[in-house]
């Protein structure tokens, strides 16, 4: 457990301040929200505090990169400017390696500065801090373009420390209750998937000798025969219906706590972050207003998107691989597009692809699934899906 500082004094000028966004943050463990939905109550809460124009905090991964980055004074658009996360370099890198903070009137100036894309926004004066649990650094919190002229003085540098060592209770907190929901889901999940699969294998023993009774009726007693028949229409029916419960069950749990749009930009991103391929994902809609889909449906483009992200990044040789999910006319549409060396349309593909399977999950869903492909043209996955 994170360790706080000692209390601010009585008569610090910013104390109640401090007090409310601290509480801001610790309540929003105790509202079951996510981790990343914490950190960016800390972020705006940081950013507020010290009147800042912008705020992140970034929770490094072991990859050289960051688990987590939220920030805030950045819109979607700009986001998808900018491009992926950043990496562990510049300024965030030497923050993480020395775990000490670091106040600057001029960003721009300092040695440790590398450089920013194209689409960033412009920083100048910068205050960062580490987000510590004991010796170890969760994470970085930094501000940017104070609004009060001037620039950040020693007072927020301690206003900041210490809210970042408040932070690190909240986000220790935060992590502890995720890990505990999904131990307590990944064992519900378990004992709910293994009483589906003894009933589904009943349904199948019954079905089984049902339609061997009817097969050795049909001579003799044909009557019976064909009542032995509806019987097996029956089981059947259950047995359909047990394995849609064991799809509904065995339901990935991030789906269940990120929605399908936020799974897929996540696995998107961590794929562009380990891969030397760019890799980039758009949702043709508001991700924060994207309706939830037919369970079936969104474990089916979840799945698709997968195997086609696999298969890309595996076979086709691309520089570049897009994602594209639309919810259109009651459907959800999946696009999967690089532009690699792609195969001849009456060529057999390379074994190994998962078309196959991919053809199987969009049938079972009730969807379509279309494969472009052109020798030196790339390649592109759609799936459609009704939801």
């Amino acid at each position: 457990m994170a360790e706080p500082t000692p209390d601010l004094p009585l008569d610090c000028p910013g104390r109640d301040a401090v007090l409310h966004a601290v509480s801001s943050a610790v309540l929003a463990v105790t509202r079951h929200l996510s981790v990343r939905e914490v950190l960016q109550v800390i972020v705006r809460s940081a950013a507020q505090l010290l009147d800042a124009r912008y705020a992140a905090l970034g929770v490094p991964d072991d990859q050289g990169a960051f688990a987590e980055f939220v920030a805030e004074g950045i819109s979607e658009e700009q986001w998808e400017a900018i491009g992926p996360t950043p990496r562990q370099h510049g300024m965030l890198g030497a923050m993480l390696r020395d775990g000490q903070p670091v106040r600057l009137a001029d960003i721009r100036r300092d040695s440790r500065f590398e450089w920013w894309p194209r689409a960033h926004p412009v920083l100048k004066d910068f205050l960062g801090v580490p987000i510590r649990d004991g010796e170890q650094v969760l994470g970085i919190i930094f501000l940017s373009n104070k609004r009060t002229p001037g620039g950040f003085t020693p007072a927020d540098e301690d206003l900041l420390t210490m809210f970042a060592a408040h932070a690190a209770i909240a986000l220790t907190n935060a992590r502890l209750y995720e890990r505990g929901r999904e131990l307590t889901v990944i064992e519900e999940r378990t004992r709910m998937a293994h009483e589906l699969h003894d009933a589904v294998t009943q349904k199948l023993f019954s079905l089984r000798l049902t339609a061997r009774a009817a097969a050795s009726l049909l001579d003799t007693d044909p009557g019976r025969a064909a009542r032995e028949l509806d019987q097996v229409q029956r089981l059947a029916g259950e047995a359909l219906s047990e394995l849609r419960a064991v799809i509904v069950e065995l339901r990935p749990a991030e789906l269940d706590r990120h929605g399908l749009v936020e799974t897929l930009r996540k696995h998107v991103h961590l794929l562009d972050r380990l891969h030397p391929v760019t890799t980039r994902f758009t949702f043709d809609g508001d991700p924060d207003a994207a309706p939830r889909g037919d369970v079936t449906a969104e474990v089916t483009v979840l799945r698709v998107a997968q195997e086609a992200l696999h298969n890309a990044l595996r076979h086709a040789e691309a520089a570049h691989i897009d994602v594209r999910l639309a919810h259109r006319d009651g459907a959800l549409v999946l696009e999967v597009g690089d532009d690699g060396k792609g195969f001849a349309p009456d060529a057999d593909p390379v074994k190994g692809l998962g078309l196959a399977s991919m053809r199987d999950r969009a049938e079972n869903a009730r969807g379509s699934l279309e494969v472009v492909a052109a020798p030196g043209a790339g390649t592109t996955v759609r799936l459609v899906v009704p939801a």
